[in-house]
């Protein structure tokens, strides 16, 4: 079997990641996995673990970019592959359209995965063409089902996102290196309860729901710390001085340390006591979350979205109402009095091996 994905390049981000973990998966069975890319930092490791890698700019959004559709054309005949699997909005426009000009005697088998909360436009409306159509989430299948109802709802497939078991396990800690830097730069930080809240500085995320719930832990004689993970994108500061402000307002300042964007995350998460997810919008799935389960670190968060999904199955003491902060706080104190922990195993579907096995099961039925 021969796959080919096509995404906007192999930078860092979650649609990015899922490609390389297929990738390694594939390779490791034999599939010969080509990613068409305009490439990024990820293609090293790409092609370390097995993969093929071929330049190519497609995911500029631009009407020009049509304009690849012929050569994309030329090289899948040249490569004859069994699936092509579109995975972000402008490389699937060019991807579909090269697929349509391929004789249907001739054409692979076409493979959308609808990884997010899109636009409900005519351009997002791509990601739904595929003869499968991959969903990261239930609730994802049912944004498909609701906004696209010409979507055939026999044609999608509900993957979740999955653990890298080599990265994400019960039990881990950071290197001692790791946890001495740490202390020595958020010495605050030293016998609290710490409460991660990972996530870009926007109002989706829930930062302003963190004020209730801190007072009142502190009000209880709870060493509460709120331990922000995340920067604000560019034009989103006022946003972020805003939070501060209302932090501020509520005496929460001394009470709360911003560390800003981090790579480590994984060691950030497994040296708080507690990861949240406090999102007004449901999440499409929640890596972080699902991490920091794995890490046997718990999660308490909203019930909706792919966040929902996840505690239902690992560790659904930690679902708490939507916007529901008094339930939060209540919650968390508990588990300050007597503290908690998901179980060691990851459980199906969100184990790697089971990720892999569902995509070549789609990949088969085409």
């Amino acid at each position: 079997m021969k796959i080919i994905h096509l995404l906007p390049s192999m930078e860092s981000g979650g649609v990015e990641q899922v490609v390389l973990e297929l990738g390694k998966g594939f390779s490791n069975r034999g599939i010969d996995n080509v990613v068409i890319s305009s490439g990024g930092r990820l293609v090293s490791q790409l092609k370390h673990e097995g993969s093929r890698h071929i330049r190519m700019d497609i995911g500029k959004k631009s009407i020009s970019s049509l304009l690849k559709t012929g050569r994309l054309r030329k090289l899948l005949l040249e490569e004859k592959p069994d699936i092509l699997h579109l995975h972000s909005r402008m490389p699937a426009w060019i991807g579909y359209l090269a697929w349509k000009g391929i004789p249907e005697e001739f054409r692979p088998g076409l493979v959308t995965s609808v990884h997010g909360f899109y636009s409900v436009n005519a351009y997002s409306a791509i990601m739904t063409k595929g003869e499968r159509i991959i969903a990261v989430s239930r609730c994802i299948r049912d944004y498909i089902t609701e906004k696209y109802p010409k979507a055939q709802a026999r044609n999608i497939r509900v993957i979740p996102n999955a653990i890298t078991p080599e990265t994400h396990y019960s039990g881990y800690t950071p290197t001692s290196a790791w946890l001495h830097t740490w202390h020595a730069n958020y010495p605050e930080l030293a016998g609290k309860f710490t409460l991660c809240l990972p996530g870009r500085i926007t109002r989706v995320k829930g930062h302003l729901d963190m004020i209730p719930i801190m007072r009142t832990l502190l009000d209880q004689g709870i060493p509460a710390h709120a331990v922000i993970v995340g920067e604000a994108k560019k034009g989103k500061e006022e946003y972020k001085n805003e939070v501060l402000n209302a932090y501020d307002n509520a005496g929460l300042t001394p009470h709360t340390t911003w560390v800003g964007h981090r790579r480590d995350l994984r060691d950030v998460q497994a040296a708080c006591s507690v990861t949240l997810s406090l999102t007004s919008m449901p999440e499409s799935f929640g890596k972080t979350t699902l991490e920091a389960l794995a890490i046997g670190r718990p999660v308490a968060g909203y019930a909706h979205g792919g966040v929902r999904e996840q505690l239902e199955v690992f560790f659904p003491q930690g679902l708490v109402p939507v916007g529901d902060t008094l339930s939060m706080a209540e919650l968390l104190a508990d588990w300050y009095k007597t503290p908690v922990a998901p179980p060691a195993d990851i459980p199906s579907p969100y184990r790697m091996d089971d990720m892999i096995q569902s995509h070549l099961n789609v990949y088969r039925e085409l």
